[in-house]
């Protein structure tokens, strides 16, 4: 036996790391020479508010929300910032595909003490880190622009964590039915949908009330409710449903794709 294969041997597993947490500095040190990939996620949404919304508000008005009329910008931007947390997420997790499909990056994970349940638990992770840095980013330009309105957006960080979760989870589990890159398009064909008609550019009272559901029904429209309601201070008892709805939609998604990636590999 080589040297190097009897110090692998006999190095014992650090149990004081979480397993998950070795994951998340691999995928950081991946990263280091390519940090500007990190940061172009924010500009989309940036080119948004300043090519669309900012133009169209002069035509559009205010939007009322309930007793309240808000500035057509501080309807979008929470809006668009939660989207930025979904796509950072989201994306980073479709980076699975190459990683299972083609790198053989967990084959090689799976032959030391990792399960597939840290790897689920570690991409998912982050995911929702390089949610935060999208998220952060595009929440400094909401606040040198005053859409923030309430001290209610102090909590707009963990918000977009828990929307990050939500997103991670169902993406990493989504990318193990996938089979080649052509299904990716069958991505785009729910995420752009979702964008557009998640109540982003308009509110839900617009819909008729047979749609309203179908929309209610959107994850992201449970993250746009979320930030929208922390950035003007009109927060009620159903941001806890919707903390729920994405919370939950995390877990399941980590409990799928630990399974998936487990059968995947074993076959």
């Amino acid at each position: 036996m080589s040297e190097v294969a009897a110090h692998t041997r006999l190095t014992p597993w650090p149990r004081s790391r979480p397993a998950g947490l070795l994951i998340v500095e691999r995928n950081a040190m991946v990263y280091r020479r390519s940090w500007m990939i990190l940061l172009s996620g924010f500009f989309e949404p940036l080119f948004y508010l300043t090519f669309f919304v900012y133009p169209l508000g002069d035509f559009i008005g205010g939007v009322t929300l309930g007793d309240e009329t808000l500035e057509y910008a501080a309807f979008v931007g929470p809006a668009l910032l939660a989207a930025s947390a979904m796509n950072g997420a989201f994306y980073d997790a479709t980076n699975v595909f190459w990683k299972l499909r083609y790198g053989k990056v967990y084959d090689a994970m799976l032959s030391t003490p990792i399960s597939p349940g840290d790897v689920a638990v570690g991409e998912t992770m982050w995911a929702v880190v390089r949610s935060l840095l999208y998220s952060a980013a595009f929440l400094n330009i909401l606040l040198v622009l005053g859409l923030i309105e309430s001290w209610w957006g102090l909590l707009i960080l963990p918000a977009c964590f828990v929307i990050g979760f939500g997103f991670a989870g169902a993406g990493i589990a989504a990318v193990t039915w996938m089979r080649n890159w052509q299904d990716f398009d069958l991505v785009q064909l729910v995420m752009l949908p979702m964008f557009l008609f998640a109540t982003t550019f308009f509110p839900l009272s617009v819909y008729p009330e047979a749609i309203e559901w179908l929309v209610q029904a959107l994850p992201l429209y449970h993250g746009i409710e979320l930030i929208r309601a922390l950035a003007t201070g009109d927060v009620s008892a159903f941001q806890l449903v919707n903390v729920a709805y994405l919370g939950l939609m995390g877990i399941v998604g980590m409990k799928i794709a630990s399974r998936r990636i487990d059968g995947l590999l074993l076959k």
